[in-house]
């Protein structure tokens, strides 16, 4: 299939103006080698291993949620050298859907909300808010550590869990925080927590699954639908930064 087929596909599922202001010229095909594309390789991250992984299966394309080109370009770095010329020698274009996948239909937020099991749904700007059978703080957290297969790191004196926000990536922020306050959720589950908000938002139970964690289910369902729809061979690579706790 040509390269712009497959563009416009992308585009239906995660259309281009949902994303943030931020994310300008930072989405769609930051590298376009105009290529036909008989496999596909989806990843959360472009990192060297991805991208040695999308050459050794033979991807013509790249999909990631995160760009390999964030910011504006004066010097090319050794690492980013390494990268592209990956992709060069081995005529793989990338693609970028971030923050226009995160408020998708189907992107990064639904899907997390359907890997915790949530019910009624209730769609956000960023994020959503869903409810479960109530259960304590601590078969909660167990249940978020199953559910995203991670390690969390959570504060709160929240007992039982009933409403909950989730929040793919770096979530922890004041307007998302004070929608989670101002709907009153048991639970917001996110990535990144930080020390002031640890100390201002004490009446909820706050879940850092790792931002990882929060959005790699949605780029691993991406490369299943991917499949089914295209009939296109699509392999989705792990790549996870397995951070340590002792």
């Amino acid at each position: 299939m040509n390269l712009s087929e497959i563009v416009r596909k992308l585009e239906v599922i995660a259309p281009p103006e949902l994303a943030e202001e931020f994310d300008e010229g930072r989405i769609g095909l930051t590298l376009d080698l105009k290529n036909e594309v008989n496999r596909i390789a989806v990843a959360l991250d472009p990192t060297e291993y991805t991208l040695k992984r999308a050459a050794d299966i033979g991807a013509d394309l790249l999909i990631t949620h995160h760009t390999l080109l964030f910011h504006s370009i004066n010097s090319i770095s050794c690492k980013l050298a390494t990268h592209l010329k990956i992709a060069l020698d081995n005529d793989i274009s990338l693609y970028a859907m971030h923050t226009n996948y995160d408020r998708a239909e189907g992107g990064v937020n639904d899907i997390l909300a359907e890997k915790l099991g949530l019910k009624n749904i209730e769609k956000l700007d960023m994020g959503c808010i869903g409810e479960m059978d109530p259960v304590s703080r601590d078969v909660f957290i167990n249940h978020v550590c199953k559910s995203l297969n991670t390690h969390v790191q959570y504060v709160g004196e929240k007992e039982m869990i009933a409403k909950v926000m989730v929040f793919g990536g770096s979530g922890f922020r004041g307007p998302f925080l004070d929608i989670a306050n101002s709907m009153e959720v048991d639970a917001y589950v996110s990535s990144e927590l930080k020390h002031d908000v640890i100390r201002n938002f004490t009446d909820m139970l706050l879940v850092d699954a790792t931002h990882y964690a929060t959005e790699n289910p949605a780029m691993q369902a991406l490369a299943t639908r991917l499949e089914n729809d295209l009939g296109i061979e699509t392999e989705f690579i792990d790549h996870n930064p397995l951070i340590r706790t002792s």
